[in-house]
């Protein structure tokens, strides 16, 4: 593209950088790969991170680390449900041990970014307090209530309102005054997030996102 005749339709102060992660394979993805059926099963309730879960968000933590990227986050929102938040504080937290936070940006979890919500357990968080206890250094004052109010154990959430509920994720994001930021979030999430994105920008750019 010849950057000299390209048009910007916003100013460049006003624009903000966010960066798409998705989360790293979690104990309900390796179930559900056997037997879609286990997804309905309890003790798969706000799951953790699998071995290779794990081995991929250390691994992604250092890129980011020797990328320097971490130096320019401003804000990391993640999905508060429990393999995403592991992965936020793994790719982008790890370095608080070692030097008290410092360089570190700060981590949010924030409701509206959540999976798919409805019947499956996998996908119900826990309350509020005992994701505090766990994950002492995130800030969860976002969250809508100390319950889970938001998944229905009978009703799966539609598409549309899975991209209903991401316009209003993008509303909030544009009220925040960070102008680069990460999401940390769920594959079927993230595909929302870019569509909604794709409806709201230059025609370039929403031919840019939909090229395979």
């Amino acid at each position: 593209m010849n950057t000299a005749s390209a048009q910007f339709p916003y100013p460049w102060q006003l624009c903000k950088i966010i960066h798409l992660v998705s989360h790293g394979q979690a104990m309900h993805n390796v179930e559900g790969d056997k037997d879609r059926e286990a997804l309905l099963s309890d003790h798969l309730f706000d799951a953790q991170l699998s071995p290779l879960g794990l081995q991929q968000v250390c691994k992604l933590g250092k890129d980011v680390h020797a990328s320097g990227l971490l130096k320019k986050i401003d804000l990391v929102i993640t999905s508060p449900l429990y393999w995403t938040v592991q992965t936020a504080m793994e790719v982008f937290g790890s370095e608080s041990q070692a030097d008290g936070g410092n360089s570190c940006p700060q981590i949010m979890a924030v409701e509206l970014c959540r999976d798919r919500m409805g019947q499956r357990p996998c996908d119900m968080r826990r309350r509020v307090s005992e994701c505090q206890a766990l994950f002492p250094s995130i800030d969860f004052s976002m969250m809508d209530g100390e319950e889970d109010s938001m998944w229905n154990p009978d009703v799966r959430e539609s598409e549309e309102e899975m991209a209903a509920r991401m316009v209003l994720f993008m509303e909030w994001l544009w009220t925040r005054p960070e102008q680069q930021m990460v999401i940390v979030s769920h594959g079927i999430i993230l595909q929302k997030i870019l569509y909604v994105l794709g409806n709201d920008c230059h025609p370039t750019t929403t031919s840019a996102l939909q090229t395979p």
